[in-house]
């Protein structure tokens, strides 16, 4: 029995993207990025090619209200080094989540997909909201479809 194998062009995989919402509150950082990495990649497709940008847009709310597990809101920090002597900064996640944490669940999820050419296309899909996100038109025909 032969096999055939089907490769997804990138013109397929842009009429092919849906909206995804995900409302984050109350749920934890990690596994809410690394679902948003999934969608924003495509790998939940029978149609994904790693080297085609085949994912769909992901609309995360209520970033204001969710949980980091165990003692991580007191002990994380991002860490970012400008190249000059002395130049290390610490930022803690606590003070980042006061200031905004949309910047928190974007860091994550930044982090949760691969350092390559698709990475700043499919981050461009992502949109976040520290609350309820306002009604889009694509929203409202994704919400009617299903």
């Amino acid at each position: 029995m032969s096999q055939t194998t089907t490769l997804t062009t990138p013109q397929a995989a842009a009429q092919d993207r849906r909206w995804h919402t995900l409302d984050i509150k109350g749920q934890i950082l990690g596994r809410v990025a690394t679902r948003a990495a999934v969608l924003l990649r495509g790998k939940h497709k029978k149609t994904y090619t790693d080297y085609v940008d085949c994912g769909d847009f992901v609309v995360i709310a209520n970033a204001k209200h969710l949980v980091l597990s165990g003692n991580k809101m007191n002990t994380k920090f991002y860490f970012s080094h400008s190249g000059y002597a002395g130049g290390a900064k610490t930022t803690p996640v606590r003070r980042l989540m006061e200031k905004d944490p949309t910047e928190v669940v974007y860091r994550a999820v930044k982090r949760m997909l691969p350092d390559n050419r698709l990475r700043g296309a499919q981050l461009r899909r992502l949109r976040i909201y520290a609350e309820e996100p306002p009604r889009t038109s694509a929203a409202k025909k994704e919400a009617a479809k299903s």
